[in-house]
This record gives C-alpha cells, structure tokens and sequence, in this order.
C-alpha cells in the first residue's frame, strides 16, 4: 500500500506534503536527514495527516493535487472533512 502524508512544522508554520511505502522509514529520513532541504529547516516535524492509496500513480496524483492547491486551509480541511479524501481517491482511480 502507498500511503499519503503530511507533516507539520509549528516552527516554520508549514506543511509537508509526500508519498512512501514505509511511512516509520520516510518519517524518520525526514527527522535524520539534512539531505532533504525543506524538512531540514527544522526539527520539529509532527504527523499532521496520512492515508492510504490503492497504487503508487493513484498516491502521487492525490500528493501533487495537494501541493498544487498551495493551501494550509486546503489541508486542514483534509483533516477536517475525510470525506474529501474519498472524492480525491475517486477523482485519480488506479
């Protein structure tokens, strides 16, 4: 399964936004990692959203929706509103 997630830094007051396999794994490379230059900027990186995605194309369309939208409210909403989850999943299918 492929899983959609969305990190939160309150440091910075922005979200990031990704796709993986291994959610621990990615999690942890984002914490770690001075390799990534947009998580690098702070420490303080808390799982803010996640969910699950049929395939990985289906995973990559809804994460590139979500940072097309340029959006915080956009993405609290997700939060807010699961039903908006469902109506990505059936608007990018496998």
């Amino acid at each position: 399964m492929h899983t959609v997630y969305i990190l939160f830094s309150e440091k910075l007051d922005r979200f990031y936004t990704g796709e993986t396999t291994d959610l621990d794994k990615r999690i942890a490379f984002h914490m770690d990692s001075p390799a990534n230059k947009f998580t690098a900027k702070a420490k303080d990186w808390k799982l803010f959203l996640q969910f699950q995605c049929e395939c990985k194309p289906q995973a990559l369309k809804i994460e590139r929706h979500i940072k097309n939208m340029k959006s915080k409210t956009y993405i609290r909403n997700l939060l807010k509103y699961p039903e908006i989850i469902d109506k990505l999943k059936k608007e990018y299918p496998c």
